[in-house]
């Protein structure tokens, strides 16, 4: 097959869906909404059930303390975005062409023929997931280029700071359920918008969208998550991480840092950059320390109050010589 000049046949049939009963253009509309609050559930619990203070990027008291949104405010608005992106989504289906298969040795065959010294493994998994990458990648680039620049106009302008950006600045400590607290108007332009003209630029499939919505859902929740996780994949594979964001929300930090959700490059070249970003992650790194030491002393404590509580305070003395 690899060898001959003869091109292989083929016959074209409709691409059947991923999960039985549900076209891949509405599953890449369900798949980040159930990536949004699958992941923001592991990060309630975490929060919650106190599982990894130690990779804490502020202490919880200051959620409350400091954020200027409830968490019902939160939540109302979050929903509201992913009804608004929903009904946008449904609405673009109907210009969705449909996906058919039964050509990829073909295409295959097309490809060994134009670079012959490639094997023909490699000619099958370059055009079946290879180019997929890279169009991915590029959509990658364009959110990050249209969010860059209008994050940051929404910045420089007084009015659409105050009208509609200011409202995502209320967490000046972010967690993971909001990372979608935005002005609706805002949310649309940022996020719906962004993601849609990128996947519309670089032609991505149903199935493309589904990688691209998901993937950027996931990133986009863990930038807000409020923790530096060591083992986190996101964190070690992109320079645009927790802390980084973490810095715009800052007071201090809020004129720059603009870049979201994957890269840099942006912030380097327009030099808007947090320039003593490695010296706020040591410093952060050693708070979260002293508050972690902090923390366990007073888990002993309540440990030994329940104790004597249940015991009496001369017993618990006795138990604990």
């Amino acid at each position: 097959m690899n060898a001959t000049a003869i091109a292989p046949t083929f016959k074209l049939v409709e691409k059947p869906p991923l999960i039985d009963g549900i076209p891949d253009n509405i599953l890449a509309l369900i798949a980040p909404i159930v990536a949004y609050w699958s992941y923001s559930l592991f990060f309630y619990t975490i929060d919650t059930l106190e599982l990894a203070e130690q990779f804490r990027i502020h202490p919880p008291e200051e959620v409350i303390s400091r954020n200027k949104a409830t968490k019902l405010d939160v939540l109302k608005d979050v929903l509201l975005q992913h009804f608004i992106q929903t009904v946008v989504g449904v609405l673009s289906t109907y210009l969705d062409e449909d996906q058919y298969t039964g050509d990829e040795v073909y295409q295959t065959w097309v490809l060994k023929q134009r670079v012959p010294w490639l094997p023909w493994n490699l000619c099958w998994l370059i055009y079946n997931y290879g180019f997929s990458m890279l169009k991915i990648t590029i959509a990658f680039v364009i959110i990050d280029t249209w969010q860059y620049w209008l994050h940051r106009i929404m910045h420089m302008n007084k009015f659409l700071y105050k009208r509609f950006h200011s409202r995502h600045h209320r967490l000046y400590v972010p967690y993971a359920f909001g990372a979608l607290y935005n002005d609706p108007v805002e949310g649309f332009l940022l996020d719906t918008l962004g993601t849609g003209i990128a996947a519309i630029v670089t032609g991505l499939t149903p199935r493309e969208q589904i990688v691209l919505y998901t993937f950027s859902t996931l990133k986009t929740v863990d930038d807000h998550c409020g923790y530096a996780l060591p083992f986190d994949p996101f964190q070690k594979l992109f320079p645009n991480n927790s802390i980084y964001h973490d810095i715009h929300h800052q007071q201090f930090g809020i004129k720059t840092n603009f870049s979201q959700p994957f890269f840099t490059f942006w912030d380097l070249l327009n030099n808007t950059m947090y320039h003593e970003l490695d010296s706020y992650k040591e410093k952060q790194k050693q708070i979260t320390i002293d508050k972690y030491k902090q923390f366990l002393r007073d888990r002993e404590d309540a440990k030994l109050k329940k104790k004597q509580e249940l015991y009496g305070k001369d017993e618990t003395t006795k138990k604990e010589k």
